[in-house]
Parts: structure tokens; C-alpha cells; sequence
């Protein structure tokens, strides 16, 4: 009975092991009430999904996952409870181990199955993705075009990871072939000063010994001689293989352009060879011209620095600094940081920026950049035929054309193979590696602040986030390039450009555009090419001179008023009411032979040669332009597109957006009623300094007229000073002691007003880079106008025109009578102002120029070499020279243009003016070369294709330059006069100008003095004599002007008209015939044009054939295509 009951008890239990090997008899059992264990979670770091299957068999049943199968100790365990329990119960609890170890053997194999599965996805996704760059399609392809295919690739394998999680939770389990089981690859070690967790830490250990990313980096960072070894450990452990980790936005805006590269693309393997460079790096080594990272590989392409704040707004600081720096890295730019520690004054952190070939090769496409596609067939011309004669001012041609002219066209990323690419590292030159890094810093936002996007290097800078923002020199100025640099262009323009040694030689132009960046080569071309200008009117303008000279003696008027006979007899009216007494003219001898230096027939000769000269430079340099817009790839160039981008400032500042009809993109837009206030403000402000300048220049006036009676009483009581009255008049005094106060004043107005004008220009929120300098150079222009002409415009046009005659004279603001001119004219007074303006100025500009930073270097260098014995890097070096600034070359060209007024408005009153500015430009230039070589910053590298705004302001004062010599020459100067006198009035045939003084001096009666103004001293004379055409005491119309003056008056304004019609024409003409762009260089043009279309369709063909493999018969009709399309580009050209 016991037997028959065992043997039907092991029936049902086969039976119920057949029902449950079969998918369908689970359904029954787990709807009875059984429950099915589920895996538990996994302890982080025991095991990996794709771990060996041996690891799992030792493990009990709370394994991860499923676990393994019991162990014997387990089995033996429950026989010894079933001996106590009866058969029954015993067989239950067997089949209940067994029901419970066939599931999770189940749940264990899908599980496993899984992770195979993924294991092999995730090798096929690596294969894939080392097998793009041997791609045939496209030999290298842009980062960006990468990362779009991992991303299919992963949408893929999740796809394929829910179709499989979804078979396994199905009924059906299909298996899968058995498989090895490899440990999958740990994640490589990357190398930041940001460290991230990998996606993969959360699995490792929480007691993992293994080194951590920052550990690793701060040891680099000291140069641990000792982590090599542990890298190279670590290296045997890691996979082969990098993972990219890709995260692009598809939508960005024009202000976010920045974020074009992602920040995890770079394999870890070229980390791995950074930190292995760094660790054999010894810093205490490092050459201290050294312009690389810790590695030695990396360039520095900009430094930024900065200083602890402890005051309130430190952490504000720190978080924007924290933030600005993190978005630099997901732009792609690789920084380094070095510890206040290691400065030289133990405060100042740098931040060493490096853009990689990626970030490179990205912005210079979105900047246009043009680079060489082929060598050029163009011969080189030599523009001027006597170059074997101006051999000693030639530079060598290694020097002159540092590089050998290509064919270019504008970097595209997709077209690499086009370009001239030898070295990845030298293929960008400096100036254009640090251009596009500070096109990325100042369009680099730093967070939110009061709802508002923060961005850019310019704001950090205003609020001291960053002390200072710069690219690095080459290398020390007085000593050559030391491995591992190749070349030191600073310390060849310094040697062939910056010394005074070398102020006859010309300018390596080529290489100061290659070094600084077009926009300061420009203005170095200008200002060399109008001192050049400035040599032939500087020669003209000698040789009047010296004319004066030779007929100074010989003078008839000279000589009638120093003749004792003459010039003794005539006794002339006080200057001054009851003060001044009357005087002889005699007493004038020496200042009317030296006004006759300046004021005599050649006067008339020289205003209209510089009227002509102003044409003829000004179309000159439009030619020159043209050339060099050629030899500078700028021909295509509409404008610096970083000038026509908005500022940071105006998109911060604008609540609104409007429609771009060109692009068809929502752009920043600050309503017109927005700005109004602040264009009210700026042009009362304008109106105001202008109105102060106009005030001052009265205040001298006033000083004028109040010292001169001061002057004449001191040198007539005291008799020690009658010797000097012959060489030191007081009308002399007076005028010389007024210019020096005015130049004084000209000084401190224009000190303040600099200031005020960059304030008031940013507060009108320009939109653009050039509106806000367009902006600027009006303001600073029509100030500096009249604060330095004023004086000469007074003298010139003003001063002795509106005096009247003795007894009614005429009064400012009824206390101080007007300003008389000399018997010989105001010519030699205006000579006098602009003599010291012009010359003070010049002589106060160089000199601050060159002292200036001198000195404020040398006290920088002083108060930062605290530690000597740490290393001053080449950072640190650059970081205590001055800074250029935005507005540097702005002052430059306003230098230079208020030179050129003087040169052009005044030049007939001053023939030497020329010879000044010629002599002051040859000291300019190698002033400036020197500050920018050795005692400034490296200035960020712009691109301009003409001197801007300037050229209109150049051609502006070149037509009012005709008008001012031309009243100049007939209203300030004595010719007219002398002319109308010889050919009408004078009746000596041998001596016509002889008795032409006394002519011109009218006669008053002493009796007529009003009592207020006559001297209080008797005379025993009736009569004096004062400087007007008026009727004689003893007509009936006496005191009104004769007939004479009106004579005069019809000469000089006849004089006038011809003079400007006769200039005026010729410059049109001249403008008519010269070509604003040479003949040569119009067919360069279209040589270069044609051979740049013939490269890209020879390029694009051999593309096509390489990327379709079409067949020859095809390949043939598309490029007879294709040759037809040059033939018409050819045709139209």
C-alpha cells in the first residue's frame, strides 16, 4: 500500500515537472497564488552585465538578477529537515525548490541573453564608427557630421534594446547562441579642469581604490613624476576604444554660435599623450618664452587673468567665472590654468587658452576667412622704376614677402583636401587663431542675471570678472625663436621695422598684416604712403621758403618801413586807449622781413599747388587701396563681418525682436523713441564742449587784449628793455604768451572730452561695431576740429577785420578793444599759432607715446617681482605690458587726420608745415612700430579693407582746404593789396611797390581822440597814421572808407572765385583721369579670379568622379559640362 502511494506520488511529480518544463502550465500555477520571486537589485561593482559566467556559480540565491543555481550546501541542508518530515511533505518541498530554481535559471538565461545582445551592439556601434574616417565617400568628415551618425546608430540600438526587452517579456524565449562572455571596457580617464563623472561611475565601487579623473589632473597640473608609471597602469586596464558622448542643439541663434562644437569629442588617447608630454614636462625648465601649454604641443592662442576679490561680489565673480569657462569648453577651446602660487606676484590666475584644428577650421568658415589654394603664377611687380636708385631704403625680400603670394578662396570645412594644409598646427597664422578665439570669448555667455542672457569677454572685463583679456607675442623682441617655436615675427619687425636706426627704410607690410592683423596694417600703409606724400609738398613747400628768404632783402616794403626816412617819420596810434602811447613804424622792421618770408609771391603758388597736391594724394591712395586690396585677399571683402555682427551690449540691452527681411530671422530691435533721449543728450553734450571750446578760445582773446597794454607800459618804463623792444615787441609777446595758453587749454579739453564722448557713444547702445565707432569718430572729430582751428580761424578770418579806426573803435563786450594786425598783415601771427600749436602738439604726442608706456611698464614690472625665483612666463611678461584697446587705432588715425588739416587748411600761411609733418611721421611711424612691438600688448587681430570713415573726412577737409587758402591768400595775406597798389595806383615806373606803405596807412587827426582813449601824454605831432584805405581828417566824408578799399575788396573776392574755380576744376579733372583701381591690377584681378574658378571645378570633378565612380562615358559628357561653364564664367569675366 506504502509502495503503491510512493509510486503514484512520483507520477503526479514527473507529471508536474513535464507541465512545468512547457510554457503553457506556468499560466495555471502563478494564477493559483504562486508568486514568483523577482531579481533583486545588484550591488554596485560586484558584477557587469557581461561578466563570466564562472563568477556567478559560487554565489547564493540573492545574486542580482536572477542569480545562480543553489549550491550544495543548500540541497543537503533541506534532505536533512525532509528525513523528519514525512514523504508527502517532502516531495512537496522538492518540487517546490524545483519550480523555484526553473524560474530563476529563466529569468538568469533572458537576462544574460540580453546582455550578450548588447554586448555585441555595442561592438558592431565601435566598428562603425573606426571604420568613418577610412570611409571612401568622404576621406574626413566634420565632427558635427559624426555625431549625427552616432546618434542614428544609438537611436538604432536602443530601438533594437526595447524589441528585444519586449521579446523577453513575452511567452516565448528564443535562444540565442552561446556566446563568450568579455568584460566590457571600463571608461578611459579624461583629462579636464572641469572634471566629470563618467556615465559609468555609478557602477564602479563605492570602495574602489582606483584612481579618480581630478586625482590624476591635479598630479599633472604639479608634474608628478611618480604618475606616469600609474597612467600606463591604468592605460593596460582601459579599452582602445572612445565612446562619444553627443549632445548637439539644432537650434541655434546668431548669439550662440559659440556652442558649435561639442565638449566630449576628443579621444582619450590624445589626452593620454598630453599628460605623458606634461609629466616629462619639468616647469621649473619651461623656457620663459615658452607659448605653449604644460605639454609643449598645444599653443596659447589667449590668456585671460584674474585676481581673488575678497570683497562682497567675490562669489558672484567666481560663479560667472565658473560658468563663462565651462560653456569656453563646449564651444571646444582648451583651457589651462595657472595658480596664483605659481605667479610672479603670488594674486594673478591665467587662464591659457588653446583652440584646437575642430574649432579652427569651424570658425574660420563662419568668418570667411580666405586661405591659399595654390601657389600664384602672378609675377610680383616692382611699382617704381627708380627701385635700383632707392636701393639702401629697400628691405631684404625675405623680410618684405615673408610668404609667397597664393591663389585663395574662402575655408570651407567640407573641403579640406582643396587647401594648401602641410602643418595642421602652422596652417592658421597667429593672428587669425587669436581673431576667431576672441570671436568665440566675446559672444561666450556667463549666465543670467536680473532675466537677462549675460554674455561676452567685454562685460566680464568692465565688471573685473577678469582682470585682463590677451593674445600672447611670439617670443622676447631682442632675441630670436627657441625650439619649440619656429619662428619669432616679433623679433623680426623689430629688427627691420621698430628701431629709429631704420626710419629710412620701408615698412614690412606684409608681414605687420600677417603679425597684427589687417587693420592695423592698413593704417601703417597709409601712414606710409602720405609721408611719402608729404615729401614733394614738404620740397615745394622748402623751396618757397627759400625763395622768401633770397628776396627778404630786397623787399620794397621790408625796406620802406625799416628806412629811417620812412618807416622812422611815420608816427603811428596807440594800440591801446590811454596806456599805450603812439609809436613809429620802424619799430616793426624785424616782423615785416620775417612776415615776408611767408607773405609773398609764392604764397599764391604754393596754395594752389596744395590744392592740387590734396587731389592728387587722395586719388593716389584709392589706387593704393585697390592694390592692396588685391595683395590682401580683401577684394571681395564687403566688410568685417565682427563689424556689421551686433554688440553684446545692444542685444543685452534689447527688450524687442524684429524680422530681418534678408535673413528672414527674429534679430535684437530697439525701438526708435528708445533712443531718442539718449541722441538729445549726446548732442547737447557735443554742442556744449564745443560752445566751452569757443568760450575758451574767447577767454584768450580776452587775456590778449588784457596783457598787451600790460606788456607796452612794462617795456616802456623800464628802460633795461629798450634794446630788446627791437627784437620783442609787445604785439610779439602778446601773441606768443596767447598761443602757449591756448595750445594748454587745447590739452585740457581734449583730456576730458575723450572721456565724455566714449561714455556718451556707448550710452546710445550702437548697434553694431562700426556704428559705434562711425558714432565716436564724428564726436571726437568735430570737437578735436574746433578745439585746435579755432585759434587759427580767429587769427586768419577774424582778427583786425572789425576793429574800426582810432576814435571809434569797436569793443568786446564794451571793456576790451578789438585786436589789430601788424602794418604788415596777421600773416606772421598766424604763422606763429599754428608754429606752436601744430609743432606742440606733435612734439606732446610722441613724447607721451613713448614715455608714457615706458614708464607705467617699468612701475608694473616693479611692483610684480616679489618672487623672483619663480619662473615669469611669457604670460606673465605680456600681462605687465599696456594694453592698446579698442580705441587705440582710433586715436592713431585722429592723430593723423587733424595733421593733415594743418597741412591742408593753413598751409598758405605756412609753407613749412609740410616739412613738420613729414619730419614728425618718419618719428611717428617708429614710434608706433615700437610701442606695439615692445611695449604693448599683442592688439586682437581684425580685418579692414580701407581706412573707414576717415577717407570721407579726408575728402571733406581737402574741398574746404581750397576755400581757407584761398581767403587765406586774399584777405589775411598783404598780396592782394600790393597788387591792386602796383597795377593801379602806383606812379613809379622803376620802383612800382616804392610809397605803397604810406599808401596804405590813413591819417587821423589827434584833436578827434575822444578824451577816454587818447594817450594822457601831450605830443607835439597832430596827426598819426593807422592801417585802413579811410578819407583823410579834411574831407567832408572823412573817416569812410575811399574808393581804394573797395578796389581791394573787388580784387580779393575776384581772387576767391578764380582761385577755387581754376583748383576745383583741376581736381575734377585729375579725379576724372587717374582710375580709382590701376590697369595692372585689373587684369591680376581677373587672372586670379579665373584661375580660383578653374581650381574649384577641377576640385569638384575629380570629387564627383571619386564619389559617384560614374563611367567614363558619363564622366566625359559632365565634364564637357562642366568646361562650358568655365568658357561662360571665362566669357563673362
Amino acid at each position: 500500500m506504502e509502495r503503491e502511494s510512493r509510486d503514484r506520488r512520483r507520477a503526479e511529480g514527473q507529471e508536474a515537472d513535464r507541465r512545468r518544463a512547457s510554457p503553457a502550465a506556468a499560466g495555471p500555477e502563478q494564477e493559483q497564488g504562486q508568486q514568483v520571486e523577482e531579481p533583486r537589485p545588484r550591488p554596485s561593482g560586484e558584477e557587469e552585465a557581461g561578466a563570466p559566467l564562472e563568477r556567478r556559480e559560487g554565489l547564493e540565491m540573492a545574486v542580482p538578477e536572477g542569480g545562480a543555481p543553489a549550491g550544495p550546501e543548500v540541497g543537503s541542508r533541506d534532505e536533512g529537515r525532509g528525513k523528519r518530515w514525512g514523504d508527502r511533505d517532502l516531495e512537496q518541498a522538492k518540487r517546490k525548490r524545483r519550480e523555484s530554481q526553473s524560474r530563476k535559471d529563466s529569468y538568469w538565461e533572458a537576462y544574460t541573453e540580453r546582455a550578450e545582445r548588447r554586448y555585441r551592439e555595442r561592438s558592431v556601434k565601435r566598428k562603425v564608427k573606426d571604420a568613418e574616417p577610412e570611409s571612401t565617400d568622404d576621406e574626413w568628415t566634420f565632427p558635427l557630421e559624426r555625431k549625427a551618425k552616432v546618434q542614428t546608430i544609438q537611436k538604432a540600438s536602443e530601438e533594437s534594446e526595447s524589441e528585444s526587452e519586449s521579446e523577453d517579456s513575452g511567452p516565448e524565449k528564443p535562444e540565442l547562441p552561446k556566446q563568450p562572455r568579455l568584460p566590457l571596457p571600463r571608461p578611459r580617464i579624461r583629462f579636464s579642469f572641469a572634471p566629470r563623472l563618467s556615465r559609468r561611475w555609478s557602477q564602479w565601487s563605492a570602495t574602489d581604490t582606483r584612481p579618480r579623473d581630478s586625482v590624476i589632473n591635479e598630479l599633472a597640473k604639479m608634474g608628478d613624476p611618480d604618475l606616469l608609471e600609474m597612467v600606463e597602469q591604468e592605460g593596460r586596464r582601459n579599452s582602445k576604444e572612445f565612446i562619444y558622448s553627443v549632445e548637439t542643439s539644432d537650434s541655434l541663434s546668431t548669439a550662440e554660435t559659440c556652442f558649435l562644437i561639442d565638449e566630449e569629442r576628443m579621444p582619450a588617447k590624445r589626452f593620454n599623450l598630453f599628460l605623458k608630454r606634461r609629466l616629462m614636462f619639468q616647469k621649473r625648465a619651461q623656457s620663459k618664452d615658452s607659448i605653449f601649454f604644460r605639454d609643449g604641443v598645444r599653443q596659447i592662442d589667449f590668456v585671460l587673468s584674474y585676481v581673488d576679490d575678497i570683497k562682497k561680489d567675490a562669489e558672484l565673480k567666481a560663479e560667472r567665472r565658473k560658468e563663462f569657462e565651462q560653456n569656453l569648453r563646449k564651444t571646444g577651446l582648451e583651457l589651462e590654468i595657472e595658480d596664483k602660487r605659481d605667479s610672479e606676484d603670488g594674486r594673478t590666475y591665467f587662464v591659457k587658452i588653446h583652440a584646437p584644428w575642430e574649432v579652427l577650421v569651424t570658425y574660420a568658415e563662419v568668418l570667411g576667412i580666405k586661405m591659399p589654394v595654390k601657389e600664384s603664377d602672378i609675377p610680383r611687380t616692382e611699382n617704381s622704376p627708380l627701385r635700383y636708385m632707392l636701393g639702401p631704403v629697400r628691405l631684404p625680400q625675405e623680410v618684405k614677402f615673408p610668404r609667397p603670394e597664393y591663389f585663395t578662396a574662402q575655408f570651407s570645412r567640407h573641403r579640406q583636401e582643396l587647401f594648401l594644409i602641410e602643418d595642421e598646427a602652422t596652417f592658421f597664422p597667429s593672428s587669425s587663431r587669436n581673431r576667431i578665439v576672441y570671436y568665440i570669448l566675446s559672444r561666450c555667455p556667463f549666465g543670467v542675471e536680473d532675466g537677462k542672457k549675460r554674455f561676452g569677454i567685454d562685460r566680464l572685463l568692465t565688471s573685473n570678472t577678469y582682470s585682463s583679456a590677451y593674445p600672447l607675442h611670439d617670443g622676447q623682441y631682442w632675441k630670436p625663436a627657441e625650439p619649440p617655436s619656429t619662428v619669432n615675427e616679433r623679433y623680426t619687425l623689430y629688427q627691420n621695422w621698430a628701431r629709429f636706426s631704420y626710419f629710412y627704410k620701408e615698412q614690412p607690410l606684409d608681414l605687420i598684416k600677417d603679425y597684427f592683423g589687417e587693420k592695423i596694417g592698413i593704417y601703417f600703409v597709409f601712414l606710409g604712403f602720405y609721408t611719402e606724400m608729404l615729401l614733394i609738398a614738404a620740397v615745394v613747400g622748402l623751396a618757397c621758403l627759400i625763395y622768401g628768404i633770397l628776396l627778404m632783402d630786397s623787399n620794397q616794403t621790408s625796406t620802406d618801413i625799416c628806412d629811417p626816412e620812412i618807416g622812422g617819420q611815420l608816427i603811428m596810434c596807440p594800440l591801446c586807449d590811454q596806456v599805450c602811447d603812439y609809436w613809429r613804424l620802424n619799430s616793426t622792421c624785424l616782423i615785416s622781413k620775417l612776415s615776408h618770408l611767408f607773405d609773398n609771391e609764392s604764397t599764391v603758388f604754393f596754395a594752389i599747388f596744395m590744392g592740387i597736391w590734396v587731389t592728387l594724394f587722395l586719388e593716389f591712395w584709392k589706387q593704393r587701396q585697390a592694390r592692396l586690396e588685391y595683395e590682401w585677399d580683401l577684394v571681395d571683402f564687403e566688410e568685417e563681418q565682427q563689424q556689421l555682427q551686433l554688440r553684446p551690449e545692444f542685444e543685452a540691452m534689447c527688450k524687442h525682436r524684429k524680422m530681418n527681411p534678408v535673413t528672414k530671422e527674429l534679430e535684437p530691435y530697439m525701438p526708435l523713441w528708445n533712443r531718442i533721449p539718449w541722441y538729445f543728450l549726446s548732442g547737447a553734450t557735443v554742442t556744449f564742449w564745443m560752445a566751452l571750446v569757443v568760450s575758451s578760445m574767447v577767454a584768450v582773446i580776452v587775456y590778449r587784449l588784457s596783457v598787451f597794454a600790460t606788456f607796452a607800459s612794462f617795456m616802456e618804463s623800464e628802460a633795461t628793455l629798450q634794446h630788446v623792444k627791437v627784437y620783442f615787441t609787445p604785439q610779439l609777446a602778446t601773441s606768443l604768451s596767447g598761443s602757449c595758453l591756448n595750445f594748454i587749454v587745447i590739452l585740457i579739453l581734449n583730456f576730458f572730452y575723450e572721456k565724455i564722448s566714449a561714455w556718451i557713444t556707448k550710452m546710445e547702445i550702437p548697434r553694431t561695431y562700426q556704428e559705434y565707432e562711425s558714432s565716436l569718430t564724428l564726436k571726437m572729430f568735430l570737437f578735436q576740429f574746433v578745439n585746435y582751428y579755432s585759434s587759427c580761424f580767429y587769427v586768419a578770418f577774424f582778427k583786425g577785420k572789425f576793429v574800426g579806426y582810432p576814435g571809434k573803435y569797436t569793443y568786446l563786450f564794451n571793456v576790451w578793444r578789438s585786436e589789430e594786425c601788424d602794418p604788415g598783415g596777421c600773416l606772421i601771427e598766424l604763422t606763429t599759432q599754428m608754429t606752436i600749436v601744430m609743432t606742440g602738439k606733435q612734439i606732446f604726442g610722441n613724447i607721451k607715446e613713448a614715455i608714457y608706456p615706458l614708464v607705467f611698464n617699468w612701475w608694473r614690472r616693479r611692483k610684480a617681482r616679489t618672487n623672483s625665483e619663480k619662473l615669469y612666463s611669457r604670460w606673465e611678461q605680456d600681462h605687465d605690458l599696456e594694453t592698446f584697446g579698442q580705441l587705440g587705432l582710433f586715436y592713431e588715425y585722429l592723430e593723423t587726420v587733424i595733421q593733415f588739416g594743418f597741412v591742408t587748411l593753413f598751409v598758405a600761411s605756412f609753407p613749412l608745415a609740410p616739412l613738420l609733418a613729414l619730419l614728425n611721421n618718419i618719428i611717428e611711424i617708429r614710434v608706433d612700430a615700437w610701442k606695439l612691438t615692445t611695449q604693448y600688448r599683442r592688439p586682437v587681430a581684425a580685418k579692414a579693407h580701407s581706412i573707414g570713415v576717415w577717407q570721407d573726412i579726408l575728402y571733406g577737409m581737402a574741398v574746404v582746404s581750397v576755400a581757407t587758402n584761398a581767403f587765406i591768400v586774399a584777405f589775411t595775406s598783404d598780396i592782394i593789396p600790393r597788387l591792386v597798389y602796383y597795377y593801379a595806383y602806383s606812379t613809379n615806373i622803376t620802383h612800382p611797390l616804392k610809397g605803397y606803405v604810406n599808401n596804405s596807412l590813413s591819417v587821423f587827426l589827434i584833436a578827434d581822440f575822444p578824451n577816454h582813449t587818447a594817450p594822457s601824454e601831450k605830443r607835439e605831432f597832430t596827426t598819426c597814421r593807422y592801417r585802413d584805405y579811410r578819407n583823410p581828417p579834411e574831407d567832408k566824408d572823412k573817416y569812410i572808407h575811399n574808393m581804394q578799399f573797395w578796389h581791394v575788396l573787388a580784387a580779393r573776392m575776384t581772387f576767391i572765385i578764380v582761385m577755387e574755380h581754376v583748383v576745383f576744376l583741376v581736381k575734377f579733372l585729375l579725379a576724372w583721369m587717374i582710375p580709382d583701381v590701376p590697369k595692372d591690377v585689373e587684369e591680376r584681378l581677373k587672372r586670379e579670379k579665373l584661375m580660383t574658378v578653374k581650381i574649384l571645378h577641377d576640385f569638384e570633378l575629380k570629387k564627383l568622379k571619386e564619389n559617384l565612380g560614374i563611367n567614363s562615358d558619363l564622366f566625359s559628357k559632365q565634364v564637357m559640362m562642366e568646361e562650358s561653364k568655365v568658357q561662360l564664367a571665362k566669357s563673362t569675366i
